[in-house]
């Protein structure tokens, strides 16, 4: 009987570690990304361009840090393009709202830098 017991909780703990490593699988799957491009916000909108490849993207703020240093750099002109370096994630847009004119979304989870004047040859 007692043999019983521990081979019923063995066979708890082992599917109790597949599942943890199964997990951590999921995890690391969603990487970050380190993108560089330029930036535009508006009343109505939210843009990314992709320096490197010109795509562009709706833009989401989840940092709380990128609209607010967009609006301290006191730019001429509403939807002025600022240069950012940002990691984040890239996804495609919902269907519904603003972002569904876009096929991708570029998620923002931490702002790396911010300028105001775009450094010459990164951005065409």
């Amino acid at each position: 009987m007692r043999g019983i017991r521990f081979s019923y909780l063995g066979i708890a703990f082992f599917i109790t570690l597949l599942a943890a490593c199964h997990s951590d699988k999921k995890v690391d799957k969603k990487k970050p990304v380190f993108i560089k491009g330029l930036y535009t916000f508006g009343p109505e909108a939210a843009l990314f361009i992709n320096c490197k490849t010109g795509k562009e993207y709706w833009a989401a703020d989840s940092s709380a840090q990128l609209e607010l240093q967009y609006s301290q750099l006191n730019t001429d002109k509403p939807y002025a393009s600022v240069y950012i370096e940002v990691e984040g994630e890239i996804k495609p847009s919902i269907k519904n709202g603003p972002a569904s004119a876009f096929d991708s979304t570029l998620t923002v989870r931490k702002l790396i830098a911010i300028k105001k004047d775009i450094p010459n040859g990164l951005c065409k």
